[in-house]
């Protein structure tokens, strides 16, 4: 454990054991509690994935926290004091916890960037309300072996590069970049200007084998209870849909994006076609 200097804080990689806020990870996963920690971390630029703090804390401290925070597009929960103490590795809080991303996000361009070195059009892979660490590492995993260029993420209402994901991708993570934004929608108007088409899965759209899905193509995917979002799928040029066959109406959000991402696989190894 290395204390935050001069704070009486603690810096430390979370151990199993502790009790997680939902969606945090356990080993590998760097918490940073206590007031000026907290401060120091956010000004020196450290990736921040979500800040709690003690409902109620209004001091000037807080205050500078909930400041450098709104700068950096940081997301910020007000949870009760009893929740933090739960989730204290120290036990000295003061109020707020903040949780690091595990591994450093890439930029968008870093991911056309890298499309255009290998001479390929560009494949991304767009996740919508993905909360679940586990979901969003079997994707980035699938997304490397289908030969995406990258996996776009939201800041908000989103799981971060955890320890979690990290494990689950097997190895994935440290090969596919994973890019943050702030706004998917704006995003995808921007993408589309460098040419790409979005495809977003929804059980009440045309059936995958039925829409064109070569060239430069960003896949959209949503979680399994919300699916993807009002505002991002009015942005998509086809909504796909898996045909299934069972009695569930269905499929996991990473396996419902395995399924789809090597369609794209399937017809680009074909080329272009005529679809009926």
């Amino acid at each position: 454990m290395q204390e935050g200097k001069g704070t009486g804080v603690a810096v430390y990689m979370k151990i199993e054991g502790f009790e997680k806020e939902p969606g945090t990870e356990s080993a590998g996963e760097m918490i940073i509690e206590g007031r000026n920690a907290v401060i120091e971390a956010l000004r020196a630029g450290k990736l921040i994935d979500r800040l709690l703090i003690q409902d109620g804390a209004q001091d000037g401290p807080i205050q500078t926290i909930r400041r450098e925070a709104k700068k950096r597009d940081v997301l910020v929960r007000f949870v009760a004091k009893e929740r933090l103490d739960q989730l204290s590795g120290t036990g000295r809080h003061q109020g707020v916890i903040a949780y690091a991303a595990a591994y450093a996000y890439a930029e968008v361009a870093d991911i056309l960037a890298a499309a255009r070195a290998k001479n390929e059009p560009p494949f991304l892979i767009l996740l919508d309300n993905i909360e679940d660490p586990h979901n969003l590492g079997a994707i980035i995993r699938t997304a490397n072996l289908a030969g995406a260029h990258g996996v776009i993420i939201p800041k908000n209402r989103a799981v971060g590069l955890t320890a979690a994901v990290a494990r689950t991708s097997a190895g994935a993570l440290n090969y596919t970049p994973v890019a943050r934004v702030t706004n998917l929608a704006r995003t995808m108007e921007e993408l589309k200007k460098e040419g790409l088409w979005f495809a977003c899965a929804d059980m009440d759209g045309t059936t995958m084998y039925q829409l064109d899905l070569t060239g430069p193509i960003g896949l959209v995917i949503g979680s399994e209870g919300d699916g993807v979002g009002r505002l991002v799928k009015e942005k998509c040029d086809y909504v796909a849909s898996i045909p299934m066959k069972g009695d569930i109406d269905s499929l996991n959000a990473s396996v419902a994006a395995g399924v789809l991402a090597y369609e794209i696989v399937r017809q680009r190894s074909l080329g272009a076609r005529a679809i009926e």
